[in-house]
C-alpha cells in the first residue's frame, strides 16, 4: 500500500496501472474509517484490480457553524483499516494541494438538495460536487463506491456524473449497522452513554414505517406521524427532519408508490445522526 499526497504523483502511478489494463475502484472518504467504509473498500476490492482510497476532510462542504475543525481525524487508524482491506493507494492530500488557488469556476447543485440534509445546509452539496469532480478527474476510476446511509448524497452524485458525462460507474452500497441497528457513523463517538442506548430507535422507527407500508398504508403523513411518535417516545433527541420522498428524484409525493425513501435526522447533544430506508412498492 502506498500513501500519496500529491495529485501529480497519484496520476502518474495510476496512469501506469491503467496502461497495463488494470481496472480502478475508488472510495472517497473524509477519514476516521469505520465498518461502513470497510464495506465500501471490500466491495471495491472484489470488483477491481486496483483500489484507491482518498482521505480528505473537504472544507468547502462545511457551513460556518459546522464541525470542520472538530471533525474526527485519525490517519494512523485509517492506514490500518485500509491496509487490512487491501487498498493499493491512499490519496491523502493537504487542503492546499486540492485548493491551491481561489476557484475561477463554481458548481451549483440545483436539484435534489432542497430537502433532507440539503435544506438546512446551503452550499453543502455544491462543495461535495466540487471535490468529487476534482477527485474523479484526478483518479479517473472505473467505479466509485458510496454508502447509502447518505442516500441524498448518492442521488446528487448520480446527477453530477450524468450531467457532466463523467465516465465512472457509481456503486451504492447498503448501510452497515451495529448489532442493535444503529447506522455506523464517525459521529457516533460523540453520543453520551444514554444517547447511545436511545439511538437505535431511529432505525426501529424506520422498520416500523416499512411494516405499515407492507400492511397497506399509502398515506405519507400517516407514516411520518408514526415515526415522529416513536422517536419522541423512545429518545431525548430532537427530530431535525422526517421525510418521505420519491427516490432518487427526492420529490414530495401524496401517495406511496414506486421507489421511495423514508429519511430521518435526529439531533442529540453532541451529534446529529441520519438514517434512511429505500423501499420499492
Amino acid at each position: 500500500m502506498k500513501i500519496v499526497r500529491e495529485i501529480s504523483s497519484l496520476r502518474e502511478s495510476l496512469k501506469e496501472k491503467r496502461k497495463n489494463g488494470a481496472t480502478i475502484g475508488f472510495v472517497p472518504t473524509m477519514g476516521f474509517l469505520h465498518e461502513g467504509h470497510q464495506s465500501l473498500l471490500k466491495k471495491a476490492r472484489e470488483e477491481n484490480d486496483i483500489v484507491v482510497l482518498s482521505v480528505f476532510v473537504n472544507p468547502i462542504q462545511f457551513g460556518p457553524n459546522e464541525d470542520f475543525e472538530t471533525y474526527p481525524r485519525d490517519i494512523e487508524r485509517d492506514e490500518k483499516v485500509a491496509g487490512d482491506a487491501g487498498v493499493d493507494f491512499i490519496f491523502y492530500p493537504a487542503v492546499e494541494e486540492m485548493y491551491p488557488n481561489e476557484a475561477a469556476v463554481s458548481l451549483t447543485v440545483k436539484a435534489r438538495t432542497n430537502v433532507l440534509c440539503g435544506a438546512k445546509r446551503p452550499g453543502h452539496f455544491d462543495g461535495v460536487a466540487v471535490v468529487l469532480t476534482k477527485l474523479f478527474n484526478i483518479v479517473q476510476p472505473d467505479k466509485a463506491y458510496f454508502g447509502l446511509k447518505d442516500a441524498q448524497q448518492v442521488a446528487v452524485i448520480h446527477s453530477l456524473v450524468e450531467d457532466f458525462n463523467i465516465p465512472v460507474n457509481i456503486v451504492p452500497v447498503p448501510t452497515v449497522r451495529e448489532e442493535d441497528g444503529l447506522a455506523k457513523s464517525s459521529r457516533n463517538v460523540y453520543l453520551t452513554e444514554e444517547e447511545r442506548q436511545q439511538a437505535p430507535a431511529i432505525y426501529k422507527s424506520l422498520q416500523h414505517a416499512e411494516q405499515l407500508i407492507e400492511n397497506g398504508e399509502r398515506n405519507p403523513e400517516n407514516i411520518l406521524a408514526s415515526i415522529r411518535e416513536e422517536l419522541t417516545r423512545s429518545t431525548g433527541g430532537e427530530i431535525d427532519y422526517a421525510e418521505l420522498l420519491s427516490y432518487p428524484e427526492l420529490k414530495k409525493i401524496e401517495n406511496i408508490h414506486g421507489k421511495i425513501i423514508i429519511a430521518l435526522a435526529v439531533k442529540f447533544s453532541g451529534a446529529r445522526l441520519i438514517d434512511n430506508l429505500i423501499i420499492e412498492i
